[in-house]
């Protein structure tokens, strides 16, 4: 067993890749399952398509759209609203999203499809510093 916690920096609204790190921490680990747990309730994991930006900017405008802001009248029910109009539409977004992920590892590799990557999902609007906790499990060899 090993584990990590990789810090990702976001930018805002949007998908931040954290394929090639996990890739890297992963190399030469064998066979085994990686599970990745994201350490916060205002943003998520995902596995996604990788190959073209517009994937990414649909989703985020979809979930926008699914969830606005909580000073949009149509939110106008929320009560949790001291921390700014995306706090609490975060974390709603967050509770429909995944916040951990299994990937079974073969040859110390993550086993994603040909265009998928990694992603932690940010909510807030503004950038946040997450931490997402790691923890491969190898198989034994007999």
């Amino acid at each position: 067993m090993r584990h990590t916690v990789f810090t990702v920096q976001t930018r805002g609204p949007g998908l931040t890749e954290i394929t090639q790190d996990v890739g890297g921490w992963l190399a030469g680990q064998g066979d085994g399952v990686l599970t990745l747990f994201i350490r916060h309730t205002s943003a998520s994991l995902l596995v996604q398509e990788n190959a073209d930006p517009d994937v990414q900017r649909d989703l985020i405008a979809y979930f926008s759209r699914l969830v606005p802001p909580a000073d949009d009248p149509a939110m106008a029910y929320l009560t949790h609203t001291q921390e700014g109009a995306d706090d609490m539409p975060a974390h709603i977004k967050a509770a429909v999203m995944p916040v951990s992920l299994s990937i079974p590892v073969l040859a110390g590799a993550p086993v994603l499809g040909t265009w998928q990557g990694i992603y932690v999902v940010e909510h807030r609007r503004a950038p946040h510093r997450r931490q997402v906790a790691a923890m491969f499990v190898g198989t034994e060899v007999s």
